[in-house]
């Protein structure tokens, strides 16, 4: 066994992060999760980091590192679900030369660039079952082997993960191995839904507009009080992220008419029927359309939630894996996704939130 070679770790900066006053802001939830963290930072033990999409779950995993003893280490991130499950393995792991065709040299994985550092993985309920049994050698003893090797590496690595789903559903469903859940769930923290701190909004909002000012030479104000008002009401369904969107908008704009709109209520629009009463009206044929229209919509939100995963996506709807299939192709829906190419180890430069 060998460590692996210094010099292809590829150390990354954190990027930008934003005070911790505002990271945390004022709520007791918040002051809970601050105490915490700093309790867990220095040990290095797995963490799991669970919470909504764009609550900050990306920020949090910086944040131990960068208060970690080995914050002077590679910060490596892995978006598992940005990368295609037949090149996952690769990515995560490595692999020699001639392991595959198209393999004309050797090439270290995110795994092995971590090395003396921390490796996060962002939505881990995206591995797949044997990728999930490599991970759990990984977190068991240190080791991994490259794709097409012989022999195991030996790598010291804090491991950080990430999920916006309930994993014990996942386990319950067979897509999640409950070994691997008791490994990196070894502290857990949660973080809360925007809508539950909406308290920490204006802080939120001072530092967004702050930030987007300087960088793109801009002079926005602060809300007014009205805004303000309907920025807290709001039920941000995508939390910290939507916010930082739209204050970008509204910095980049310059007036609040041009982010109001998002911040009125919306009654769901399943199906909006066009009908003309100058003559017979079918409603047989119009309700059969607007179940099928609705049932489109919700099919494709689902398909979006599972990340077009099509046997989860049939689990979730109650349905047959070919009762799905068929469903796809009544509705004019793609198959599958557009695939996307395999990202560079990923930092973002604002406090945009995971």
């Amino acid at each position: 066994m060998s460590n692996p070679n210094p010099v292809s770790v590829l150390i990354q900066p954190l990027g930008e992060m934003p005070p911790e006053a505002v990271v945390f802001g004022a709520t007791e939830a918040m002051h809970s999760l601050r105490e915490r963290l700093a309790k867990i930072a220095g040990a290095n033990v797995p963490v799991l980091i669970h919470g909504e999409s764009g609550t900050g779950k990306d920020i949090i995993a910086r944040m131990i590192h960068a208060n970690s003893p080995w914050k002077t280490g590679p910060w490596v991130k892995v978006n598992c679900p940005a990368i295609p499950g037949t090149l996952l393995e690769s990515e995560l792991f490595g692999y020699e030369k001639g392991a595959f065709t198209g393999a004309y040299g050797a090439k270290p994985g995110r795994v092995e660039m971590a090395h003396r550092g921390t490796l996060f993985l962002d939505e881990i309920s995206e591995l797949d079952m044997g990728l999930q049994s490599k991970l759990l050698q990984l977190l068991q003893d240190g080791q991994f082997c490259r794709i097409g090797a012989q022999e195991d590496k030996k790598v010291e690595v804090r491991v950080v993960c990430a999920t916006n789903r309930k994993l014990e559903e996942e386990i319950v469903n067979g897509t999640f191995r409950s070994d691997l859940f008791y490994r990196i769930n070894v502290v857990n923290l949660h973080i809360p839904a925007l809508r539950d701190r909406a308290s920490d909004i204006p802080q939120l909002v001072g530092y967004f507009i702050d930030y987007y000012n300087r960088k793109f030479n801009a002079r926005a104000p602060l809300p007014s009080a009205e805004l303000m008002k309907a920025l807290k009401k709001h039920h941000w369904p995508g939390n910290i992220r939507e916010l930082e969107n739209l204050m970008k908008r509204y910095v980049i704009l310059g007036s609040e008419e041009s982010i109001i709109g998002d911040l009125r209520p919306r009654e769901p629009d399943f199906f909006s029927a066009d009908i003309s009463v100058e003559g017979p009206v079918s409603l047989k044929k119009i309700t059969r359309q607007a179940v099928h229209e609705l049932e489109r919509k919700i099919i494709l939100k689902v398909l979006q939630h599972h990340h077009w995963n099509r046997k989860r996506a049939a689990k979730a709807l109650g349905i047959s894996y070919r009762a799905l299939l068929y469903k796809i192709r009544d509705a004019g829906l793609p198959s599958t996704r557009t695939p996307k190419h395999s990202p560079q180890v990923e930092v973002k430069e604002t406090a945009a939130a995971d």
